[in-house]
């Protein structure tokens, strides 16, 4: 018979019956036996069990209280009940509440060996069945998000793609992508991850803007069920979802210190530990992180640590704003033209040409996803066959008072955006949710532009 790698942990109060199976299966597995379950979940919480063997008749408590509880610390851990003669009732109520299998006593070591291949090949067969369904939702990702969909043919999207495909074979690599809010910052996380060796396994997004000190632990970590008020069952946290595959930190400039430095201690021992549990959990985890903020910023020692930066920063893509690569907004027009279209079941209607010199007088502070909201609502209430700089209002308004138009004397980027913050504010008086949604920002990246540009509001 091979070896299975198997930990199993005996509870029996019957000092001959654990010494037996510890005899048969000691040169197989990796065995723990306690005469009691207050001993044997001590261990649960220690040790990673596979397999717990329980008798039913136990002082404590019964076999099905066992069961029970074992399934409420780890659903993953398959249950043997141990019957005697008379138990046929329980047995069979365990298995309807959970248990894997059975077998009477007295036994035989065939009769345990036959127990637990059979349990061990049902747990083979489970895994096997969650990878091929994170394997499909995978492909179905890798489908929607290839490297394709970052969309554009001028020299800074060339060499942001070749630095995708060159960390991208490096799975452990830490990488950290810079660049304003609607950039695609995600899409380049994506593209990483899709071309890696880790692309069949789950990538997982973390805005860490909205993670509340709170809950970090609970987030990133996961609990057990009881571990706090509210807890009211069993949850995995990022690191266990995303074992194996990649974790993406979005808004990674936006999180406390104190956070920062739980986040900077699990990055650098590899390991966690589940609110409600004992035991460390060891992770295998590509992160990439993203921000806003520059490297200036970051480096200041103000508002991030150092320490975390360097953690993060092993490889560092800078993604350029749109106004800095007008050259791929055809590109980007037309598919945007084209998916929109689809989705609403219209023919795709004609670009006139006043649409892209409009676009191409106008600074974008939103930049994508700006542009991607302004034409969704362009092929929205377009009734004809053409777009026309007559569906896009908002710029022709915005373009009466462009400071980008050939004759403006302003050339300085920051101050033009802080302008059109200033203009939308105004627009909307002074409302930072009805600004936020005019410029199609965010409302925390709103938020940080108004603090960075030190925006003053009327009394």
């Amino acid at each position: 018979m091979n070896e299975i790698k198997l930990n199993i942990l005996v509870i029996d109060d019957d000092p001959i019956i654990r010494n037996l199976l510890r005899s048969i299966l000691k040169e197989k597995v990796n065995v723990f036996t306690v005469e009691t379950p207050s001993l044997a979940f001590k261990i649960l919480k220690t040790e990673s069990i596979d397999i717990v063997i329980t008798d039913f008749r136990l002082p404590e408590m019964d076999g099905l209280k066992v069961l029970e509880l074992v399934k409420e610390e780890d659903p993953h851990i398959e249950v043997i009940m141990i019957s005697s003669g008379g138990d046929m009732n329980t047995v069979i109520e365990a298995m309807r509440k959970g248990a894997i299998d059975f077998f009477r006593k007295p036994f035989t070591a065939n009769d345990i060996w036959l127990s637990i291949e059979r349990t061990h090949k049902f747990k083979l067969i489970s895994t096997d069945l969650t990878k091929a369904k994170r394997k499909n939702n995978v492909l179905q990702n890798h489908i929607n998000h290839s490297l394709d969909a970052i969309i554009g043919n001028s020299e800074s999207i060339k060499n942001i793609k070749e630095q995708i495909e060159l960390v991208a074979n490096t799975p452990d690599t830490s990488v950290l992508i810079l660049g304003e809010s609607g950039t695609g910052k995600e899409l380049v996380a994506r593209g990483i991850h899709n071309l890696s060796s880790r692309n069949e396994e789950l990538f997982g997004a973390v805005n860490m803007s909205a993670i509340p000190e709170s809950l970090f632990e609970s987030e990133f970590f996961g609990h057990k069920k009881g571990s706090f008020t509210g807890a009211i069952g069993d949850k995995a946290g990022w690191f266990e979802s995303a074992n194996g595959g990649t974790l993406f930190f979005d808004e990674i400039g936006e999180m406390s210190i104190p956070l920062q430095v739980k986040l900077l201690r699990v990055l650098e021992d590899r390991k966690y530990i589940k609110v409600g549990n004992q035991r460390e959990q060891i992770f295998d985890i590509r992160i990439i992180a993203a921000t806003n903020k520059t490297v200036s910023q970051l480096m200041d020692g103000k508002s991030f640590r150092l320490d975390l930066f360097h953690r993060l920063s092993t490889f560092l893509i800078e993604v350029p704003p749109l106004r800095e690569r007008k050259e791929d907004l055809p590109l980007i027009t037309e598919y945007f033209v084209k998916m929109f279209s689809k989705k609403i079941n219209r023919p795709v209607p004609n670009i006139h040409p006043g649409v892209y010199e409009l676009f191409n007088k106008y600074s974008f502070p939103g930049n994508i996803r700006e542009l991607k909201n302004l034409i969704e609502r362009a092929v929205i209430i377009c009734t004809n066959h053409e777009l026309s700089p007559s569906h896009f209002r908002s710029l022709e308004v915005a373009g009466a008072h462009n400071p980008l138009d050939e004759n403006s004397l302003v050339f300085d980027l920051k101050e033009l955006e802080k302008r059109t913050i200033v203009k939308a504010l105004q627009k909307v008086n002074f409302n930072k949710a009805e600004a936020a949604r005019l410029l199609n920002l965010e409302w925390n990246a709103l938020y940080r532009r108004i603090q960075k540009f030190d925006i003053d509001f009327p009394e």
